[in-house]
């Protein structure tokens, strides 16, 4: 890996997804879905979903994170789209990796 940091902070945050998905019981079939969110969008999951893990990235840092998150947990990178680039999440203002399980809205 080319940058330890972020190896390091997505093995810290596959950790914590970990310890979320004991601590709430998560079934054999349940998972986490990961992306990537805008402070409203991140807002916005964690009003419908729980529960919810956030980190904040920094832009430059985030796309090679969710890889290497989603890496971690054996998921496939979803999406037919071209993949987002630096100039793309500073548009959006994507500054947080989102995990929520699909499974368990919020009541």
């Amino acid at each position: 890996m080319n940058n330890p940091t972020i190896e390091y902070q997505a093995k810290m945050y596959v950790y914590d997804l970990k310890n979320c998905a004991s601590e709430f019981g998560f079934k054999a079939d349940e998972y986490w879905e990961v992306g990537m969110a805008s402070r409203e969008e991140k807002s916005a999951i964690e009003k419908q979903y729980a529960p919810t893990l956030s980190a904040s990235v920094l832009p430059e840092m985030l796309c090679e994170m969710l890889r290497v998150v989603r890496y971690k947990l054996t998921q496939q990178l979803v999406g037919s789209g071209k993949p987002i680039d630096l100039a793309t999440i500073r548009q959006q203002h994507l500054q947080y990796l989102v995990a929520y399980s699909p499974n368990r809205v919020r009541r």
